[in-house]
């Protein structure tokens, strides 16, 4: 069996591959590193030149992207229910949420966080967040809209989508973001965040 390792930085995108390796249950090395790595991990760039959180190895397998991860997972690691397949009505919903998910929800939450917490004081722009913030808030209702009548966001059940979203939340919640749990989103963070994939997760 080709070796799995993980490298994670608490609360970045890495917590989507992670709490996809937990919800598979397989076997994996997680290196857990200060944020961010390519400052503080001796040797990180070596690794992954372009030095973003996470980075991944499976044998030969080397990727960067988050939910280009989860992906890769629930196809060659299962069958799983947490793939959606081309033969099921909502695969195309399902593709669409997976891309979604970082392109659109989580990309305004990169630029609340850079200009409210990773800059220093001198370079922080607080209406450039809160600019950004309002854009996140926004493309969020599109979420809000879609869980009005399923309890998942593609195909009836819990799949890599809901991962791929909800890790918005978790960055939500760590930029104090509040207002995005409108009541539905709120009713689904209750359940996503509750499963223990995701509690080990975040522990970890």
């Amino acid at each position: 069996m080709k070796p799995m390792t993980l490298y994670h930085c608490k609360g970045s995108r890495s917590v989507r591959p992670l709490w996809t390796l937990e919800e598979l249950g397989l076997d994996f090395e997680l290196v857990s590193m200060q944020f961010p790595p390519r400052y503080l991990h001796e040797g990180y760039k070596d690794l992954n030149p372009i030095g973003t959180v996470p980075f991944f190895k499976h044998g030969d397998v080397e990727m960067t992207e988050s939910t280009g991860i989860c992906h890769y997972l629930a196809e060659t690691q299962g069958p799983t229910d947490l793939a959606v397949s081309p033969d099921e009505p909502d695969y195309g919903v399902y593709l669409n949420w997976l891309y979604r998910s970082d392109a659109t929800l989580t990309f305004p939450q990169t630029l609340v966080l850079r200009y409210t917490v990773l800059e220093p004081d001198e370079r922080r722009l607080p209406q450039v967040a809160d600019d950004y913030r309002k854009w996140f808030l926004a493309r969020m209702r599109s979420v809000e809209a879609a869980l009005e009548t399923r309890d998942y966001l593609a195909a009836g059940r819990f799949t890599i989508a809901d991962i791929s979203v909800a890790y918005a939340l978790v960055l939500a919640k760590s930029l104090s973001i509040e207002e995005v749990f409108t009541p539905h989103i709120k009713a689904y963070w209750e359940r996503v965040s509750t499963r223990p994939a995701f509690v080990r997760a975040i522990e970890r």
